[in-house]
Order: C-alpha cells, then structure tokens, then sequence
C-alpha cells in the first residue's frame, strides 16, 4: 500500500509539476492542497490519513497540539532549513522526522529593492493614476544616491542589500545586536552606535534579521517615532520583528513616509485587516522567496527527503 503525502499551500499549483515526483509513483501518492487551511479541524481532516507532508516555509504552524491529532504522520518537510512554526520537540515526541530543503537567498534581496524603488519612486500611485486618467505626476521621488540605508542585520541577505545599496550611491550603516565595527567594514558599511541612532538617521531602514525573542518586536512605536518622517521601513523578513499596531498607527498617523512589507503576523491577510488599505503601505503577499529557481529547489529537494526517508536515511535533518 503506497504512504500518503501532502502538499500544504501550494497557492500556484505548480509543486508535482516543479520536482520529479514520478520518483515516487511505486511508492508514494501525492496529493496538492491549494486553498491554505487556517482551520485545524480543517487540516486534519485534510490531512489526518497522511504518513508525509510538504509545509511550505511558516505558512502551517505544526504544535504540539496538531502533531496528537497527526497519529499517521512520520516526515515532515518544509521548505528552507529553519522554520519557526514547527515545534521540533513535539515532533520527536510524537516519533515524526522532521526535514528542510535549500533555498536561495537572491530573491528576498531582489524584492527587498522592489520594494525600496516602488516607495521611494511612488511607482503604484503613478502607475495606478496613469491607468485610471489620474494626474500626470502628482508625487516627487526620493533621491537614493546620496540617501542613507540602515539595516537591521547584516547576514547573507542584509550584506548582498547593502552592496547594492552602495552601487546606488547611498550611504551605508548597519546595526545588530552582535555586529561588529570590524564586520561591518568587511562588507563596506559603517557600523551605527546603536539601534536609535540608525533609525533616526537613515531615509530608508530595511530588515534582516532572523526571528527570535531577542528580535521578537524590536521595533515598536517608540522605535518608529523615532525615524524621521521622510524616512520609510521595509521589511522582508519576519512580521513579528515589527509590531504590526505599531507600524499600522505610523502610517495613519504619518511618523513615517510609508513602508515596504511582504510578511505579516495573519497570512493570507484577512480581507478586512488594515494593512490592505493604507495608501502609504506598498505591500506584497510573502513573495520574496516565490520564483522558479527557489520552487526547484524545494520540491526537488522534497522528493530527495522522501526517497531518503524510505531508505531510512534521513537527509537535512531539523532539530
């Protein structure tokens, strides 16, 4: 009798026809789930016959609670190799492998820059009053050359923002918990004294760290008044990083420009949320990770998890 496996929040379709899944006819059978299942009576029920199951990235928390109701389920995949929304400790518990796949940092870095250039440039307003018989030019760009980036985390992502950063012609400062004047040199950027002081110097501040609970809310209201009001955020990491009322209220209340964000703490959005009508929010629907090359990687490296699985050896283990 072949295993069951799931693929979770495959919103495009495109998962069996990404990795070579036909490895696995004799043995597997396959099922994609299109529609995200937010419900978790939903999801068992969806899922609750299914040895394997494909996660993509944080979209389904696996808890404690939904591993008791998962008896079948022995692998687990996600997308990447670190994922916040697994409980790995309950998973072992309950006797369930949990494995990650690659993944590309380009694209985060590349929609970092959409982002940056569509505020900074006021591509939508344009765009939208050009195709409705709005006003010709109705808004000023903002001059990157010469402006000043802050990042929050100067990783693989946050060094690659910088560097094209610095091809603009702006100036470059960083600040993290444990950044160093010596690494931040290395990567050609002025390490700031502190987190306030980035933030009230920078035109744009962009976010690149990893969630955690020492970064969990960093930047709240006060951090956000802090920033001049010509200044704008994005952020293409973690929604949590940045506490969503508090950056709600700086874009009502203008203590910012506007904001770049392509994560959020619900997802999909609800169709009522805020977020989806404040006119200075230039926002995207957790795209920075979504292109062709990063979909190869994680269902062909899916299907390699599985073959591995049912050899039993497992490949990229979590936890």
């Amino acid at each position: 009798m072949k295993l069951r496996c799931a693929v979770l929040d495959d919103y495009q379709g495109v998962a069996q026809a990404t990795g070579d899944w036909s490895r696995l006819a004799g043995s597997v059978a396959v099922t994609s789930l299109r529609e995200h299942l937010g419900d978790q009576n939903e999801l068992v029920a969806a899922i609750g016959d299914c040895e394997i199951v494909v996660a993509m990235r944080e979209r389904t928390p696996f808890t404690a609670e939904l591993f008791a109701r998962l008896p079948r389920l022995r692998l687990l995949i996600t997308s990447g190799m670190r994922n916040a929304s697994i409980d790995l400790a309950a998973a072992a518990e309950h006797g369930v492998t949990v494995c990650g796949t690659a993944s590309a940092s380009e694209p985060p870095i590349e929609l970092t820059w959409a982002l940056i250039l569509g505020l900074t440039k006021h591509l939508l307003p344009e765009s939208t009053a050009l195709r409705t018989g709005g006003p010709w030019q109705s808004t000023i760009g903002t001059d990157l050359h010469g402006a000043r980036l802050g990042l929050l985390g100067l990783g693989k992502i946050g060094g690659a923002v910088a560097r094209i950063g610095r091809a603009f012609g702006m100036e470059v400062a960083a600040w993290s918990q444990n950044l160093t004047a010596e690494r931040a040199a290395a990567q050609g950027v002025r390490l700031a004294p502190s987190k306030e002081q980035l933030l009230a110097e920078s035109d744009v501040v962009s976010v690149h760290l990893v969630l955690s609970e020492r970064t969990r809310g960093l930047i709240g209201a006060a951090e956000l008044k802090q920033m001049r009001p010509s200044a704008y955020l994005v952020n293409t990491s973690r929604a949590a990083i940045v506490d969503q009322a508090a950056l709600a209220s700086a874009l009502r209340e203008g203590w910012i420009a506007g904001a770049g964000v392509d994560v959020f703490a619900t997802e999909p959005l609800p169709a009522d949320d805020e977020f989806r009508s404040l006119p200075n929010l230039l926002a995207t629907p957790h795209i920075g990770y979504v292109t062709e090359r990063n979909y190869r990687i994680y269902f062909e490296q899916a299907v390699e998890d599985i073959e591995a699985f049912i050899a039993g050896a497992p490949l990229r283990q979590l936890g």
